[in-house]
């Protein structure tokens, strides 16, 4: 099992909502968690005009989503959110990030079901 937070443009989730329905068995009921994060990487932020002085503001909004999977789905999850995500061919700075990292337990609370069944 594998939680897989990525971090997305705002404008992008539908686009990784939509790839991801694609490609896991469950369609559009996959269970997955989003969050509006602010943050600085290589993708400058804007500037604005405070009190007739330019500022550039160093913190970007993004979108963060994390999704559990069972390690059968780990590389379409992936590819699926890069699919979603990029906004060139090529893509662009400040698309974003992608974190894989093992998931020792998972407990469904409702039932006590425990590993990749309660996923």
């Amino acid at each position: 099992m594998k939680m897989i937070i990525a971090i997305i443009r705002p404008e992008r989730l539908e686009a990784v909502e939509e790839a991801l329905g694609a490609v896991l068995d469950e369609g559009d009921h996959y269970r997955i968690t989003i969050d509006t994060v602010e943050g600085r990487g290589r993708q400058e932020g804007e500037v604005e005009l405070f009190r007739g002085q330019q500022v550039r503001v160093r913190n970007v909004q993004k979108t963060r989503i994390t999704i559990c999977v069972n390690d059968a789905y780990v590389e379409k999850t992936i590819a699926a959110i890069q699919r979603g995500a990029r906004t060139e061919p090529g893509g662009a700075v400040g698309d974003g990030k992608i974190f894989v990292m093992p998931l020792d337990e998972v407990v469904r609370i409702r039932t006590g079901e425990r590993g990749s069944t309660a996923v």
